[in-house]
C-alpha cells in the first residue's frame, strides 16, 4: 500500500494547535478571567485573611469599602499606593456588626451585587465571541472552506474521497501472482483487453461491461485479484473499502461517492475498486428501520454507477463475501453485468498456489507439492500462503536453510490442530483411552470400502483442545459423495466412541466435536441431501451466509422438523452401532493397534495398513487349514 501523502500529515498539525488553543483559552477565561480582567482594570491588589479586615475597620484605617456576597474590597485611609485589599467573608459572619461600624467612623460602604469584577463582560460578550467565532471556524472547515494553504485543510478534506490510486509499478501484483483461479482470470482479461484495444469491440458493437462483482469466501484471493488486474491494465486503479464510505456526518458517504468517480473520470481508462461492498450496499429494508446514511450513499452509487459512459473506460470492481444480503438494484443489467465466482481452488489449483507461494522459498529435494496439495482439501489461498509460511519458520527454528516436506506436513497438522502441548501430561488410564478412541476412528476407516485413507494417528495433545487426532489423506477430489460414502464418514466419527464402550465400558467427553460433526452431517442428509426415507425428497433446510460459516436454517413446520430429529437421531444411532460391531469382530486387531500406537504416540498410515493386512493373511491361513 502506498504510504499517506505528508503534506496531509502536516495539515492535521496545524489543524490541531488553534483548536486546542482555543479550548484551554476559554477554560482559562472561564476560572479565572474575572481576576485576570481585575489585573488589568485596577490597581495593585493583595488578599488579606477576614480578621486582619475587622481589625482594619476597628482602629478606623479603612476609606472605602465593596461588600459582596462572597469577599470584601476595601482601601486604607493613609495608603498613597491605594492598594486593594480584599478578603473572602465567612459564610457565617454577622455583616451587620460591620457595617454598624463603617457608619460610626463615617467610612464610604456599597454592596456589590455581582462582585466578581468582570463576571459580566466575560460571561455575556467575550465567551460568546469566542464560541461562535470557533463555531465558525468549525463549518468553515467542514463545509470545505477553510482552504487548502491555510493550516485547517484536515477537516476541509472530510468530504473528498480515501481512494488510494495504485498504479502498476506500486501494485507489484499481475496475473502471475494469482493461481488456482483460472476462470476468474479470464473474465477479467477481457475487461483488461477492452481497456486496452477498445477498438476491437466498439467495431462490432460490444460494450465494456460497467461492473464486475467478485464473490467468493474469504481468503480466495479477490483483491488480490483486482490488483492483479491493477498490474496488468496498465491504468490508473482507484481502491477504497466499502467502510470507507460510512461515516458520521450525514451526506458525507454519497460525497465521497460523487468525489470518486469525478477522479476517475478525469483520469480515464481507469479501474475502481470497492472491497468489502456489502458495508454500503445492503438492501434497503425498512421492516426494521435502516441506516440513512447508508442508504443514502447506495442511492448515490447506483446514480453515479447509471451516470458514467462505460466507453469511456471506466471499470467498477467490487467484492463481497455476501453477495445474498446486496441491494437486487445494485445487482442487476446495467450495473454490475458480471458476477465472477473466486472459489475454493481445486487440486491442480492448490498445486499451482503452492507453487506460487514457495517461487521464493528454498525448497529441499524431498518436497512433493502435489502431495501437499492433496492433504489440503478445501484450504484457500490465503491457508496455504500461512501454510508455507509456517514451514519456512520451522526450518528456521530446525537451523536449517531449505525447508523439506516435514516441515510442509507438520506445518499443515499446526494449522489444522495446533502445536503439541509438552507439558500436558495424560494417566495412564488417559492415554489407553485417548489411543482406543482414535485406533476406533482408524480401524473403523481402515475397514470400511468407501472411507478416506488414513495417513496418520497421533496422541499427543495439541493447543486447538485435541488430546490426539487421526488424519485422513482422500486419494483424488471428489465433487459427488454417494449415500454410502456419507454413512461411512459418519461410522468412522463415532468410531472413537463406539471403541471406548467395547473396551471400557464407559463415555468420555472426548467424543464432543466427533459427535457434533457426524450430527451436523447426518443433519444436512436428512434436511438438504434427501437421504431419509421417512423424509424423502424435501428440503427442510436452506444455506445462509454460503461463502462465510455455510449455516442452514429450518424452513418447514415445527411437526416436520420434530420428525427431521428424528431421523437424524435413527442414522446416527445405526451407524454407531455399525461401528461398535465391527470394532468387536476385530477386538485382537484394535488390542495389538492401539498397543503399538501408545509405545510409539504417533504412527502413519502405512503402519495402521500393515497391521490390517497382516490380520487378514492370518485369516486367510486360518480358512485355508479348515
Amino acid at each position: 500500500m502506498a504510504n499517506p501523502d505528508p503534506k496531509n500529515n502536516q495539515n492535521n498539525r496545524p489543524f490541531k494547535l488553534p483548536i486546542l488553543l482555543l479550548i484551554v483559552a476559554a477554560l482559562v477565561l472561564t476560572l479565572f478571567g474575572n481576576r485576570i480582567l481585575d489585573w488589568f482594570l485596577s490597581s495593585e491588589q493583595k488578599e488579606v485573611s477576614y480578621d486582619t479586615f475587622l481589625t482594619a475597620v476597628a482602629e478606623d484605617q479603612i476609606k472605602e469599602v465593596d461588600i459582596g456576597e462572597e469577599y470584601i474590597k476595601y482601601i486604607l485611609r493613609d495608603d498613597e499606593k491605594e492598594i486593594e485589599y480584599y478578603a473572602y467573608r465567612i459564610p457565617d459572619s454577622d455583616i451587620s456588626d460591620v457595617t454598624n461600624m463603617l457608619r460610626r467612623n463615617e467610612v464610604s460602604f456599597q454592596g456589590v451585587y455581582a462582585e466578581e469584577g468582570g463576571s459580566f463582560f466575560v460571561n455575556w460578550i467575550l465567551m460568546p465571541a469566542i464560541m461562535i467565532l470557533g463555531l465558525s471556524l468549525l463549518m468553515r472547515l467542514i463545509m470545505g472552506r477553510g482552504g487548502e494553504g491555510g493550516g485547517f485543510g484536515g477537516i476541509g478534506s472530510i468530504g473528498k474521497s480515501k481512494a488510494k490510486v495504485y498504479m502498476e509499478k506500486e501494485t507489484g501484483v499481475t496475473f502471475r501472482d494469482v493461481a488456482g483461479q483460472d476462470e476468474a482470470k479470464e473474465s477479467l482479461e477481457e475487461i483488461i483487453d477492452f481497456l486496452h484495444n477498445p477498438k476491437k469491440y466498439t467495431d462490432i458493437g460490444a460494450k465494456l461491461p460497467k461492473g464486475a462483482l467478485l464473490v467468493g469466501s474469504p481468503g480466495t484471493g479477490k483483491t488480490l485479484l483486482a490488483k492483479a488486474v491493477a498490474g496488468e491494465a496498465h491504468v490508473p486503479f482507484f481502491s477504497i473499502s466499502g467502510s470507507d464510505f460510512v461515516e458520521m456526518f450525514v451526506g458525507v458517504g454519497a460525497s465521497r461517492v460523487r468525489d470518486l468517480f469525478k477522479e476517475a473520470s478525469k483520469v480515464a481508462p481507469a479501474i475502481i475498486f470497492i472491497d468489502e461492498i456489502d458495508a454500503i450496499g445492503r438492501s434497503r429494508d425498512s421492516k426494521f428501520g435502516g441506516n440513512d446514511e447508508r442508504e443514502q450513499t447506495l442511492n448515490q452509487l447506483l446514480a453515479e454507477i447509471d451516470g458514467f459512459d462505460s466507453s469511456k473506460g471506466v471499470v467498477i470492481l467490487a467484492a463481497t463475501n455476501r453477495p445474498e444480503i446486496l441491494d437486487k438494484a445494485l445487482l442487476r443489467a446495467g450495473r454490475f453485468d458480471r458476477r465472477i465466482i473466486v472459489d475454493r481452488p481445486n487440486l491442480e489449483g492448490r498445486y499451482q498456489t503452492l507453487q506460487v507461494h514457495t517461487r521464493n522459498i528454498n525448497l529441499a529435494d524431498d518436497v512433493d507439492l502435489k502431495k501437499l496439495a492433496q492433504a489440503t482439501a478445501g484450504a484457500v489461498g490465503a491457508d496455504l500462503a500461512n501454510l508455507v509460511n509456517e514451514a519456512a519458520l520451522r526450518a528456521v527454528r530446525q537451523g536449517r536453510k531449505a525447508v523439506n516436506q516435514e516441515d510442509l506436513l507438520v506445518s499443515f497438522e499446526v494449522v489444522i490442530a495446533g502445536t503439541e502441548k509438552k507439558g500436558t501430561v495424560l494417566t495412564d488410564i488417559e492415554k489407553r483411552i485417548v489411543a482406543y478412541h482414535e485406533v476406533g476412528h482408524a480401524l473403523v476407516a481402515a475397514l470400511r470400502k468407501h472411507a478416506q485413507p488414513v495417513s496418520k494417528i497421533t496422541i499427543v495433545p495439541h493447543t486447538s483442545g485435541a488430546l490426539g487426532y487421526t488424519m485422513q489423506m482422500p486419494e483424488e477430489e471428489k465433487y459427488l459423495r454417494s449415500k454410502q460414502e456419507l454413512l461411512t464418514e459418519l461410522e468412522t466419527l463415532l468410531g472413537g466412541r463406539a471403541a471406548e464402550q467395547t473396551v471400557f465400558g464407559i463415555q468420555t467427553t472426548g467424543a464432543a466435536n466427533d459427535i457434533q460433526r457426524a450430527t451436523e452431517l447426518a443433519r444436512r442428509m436428512v434436511t438438504q441431501f434427501g437421504m431419509s426415507e421417512k423424509i424423502g425428497l424435501m428440503a427442510l433446510a436452506a444455506t445462509q451466509n454460503e461463502y462465510l460459516d455455510g449455516q442452514a436454517y429450518m424452513d418447514c413446520a415445527q411437526s416436520t422438523a420434530a420428525d427431521a430429529d428424528s431421523e437424524v437421531q435413527k442414522l446416527l444411532n445405526g451407524c454407531y452401532e455399525t461401528a461398535r460391531a465391527l470394532l468387536q469382530e476385530n477386538r485382537s486387531l484394535l488390542d495389538e493397534i492401539a498397543l503399538y500406537l501408545l509405545q510409539k504416540e504417533t504412527i502413519t498410515g502405512d503402519e495402521l495398513m500393515a497391521y490390517v493386512n497382516a490380520d487378514k493373511l492370518r485369516l486367510k491361513g486360518e480358512i485355508g487349514e479348515i
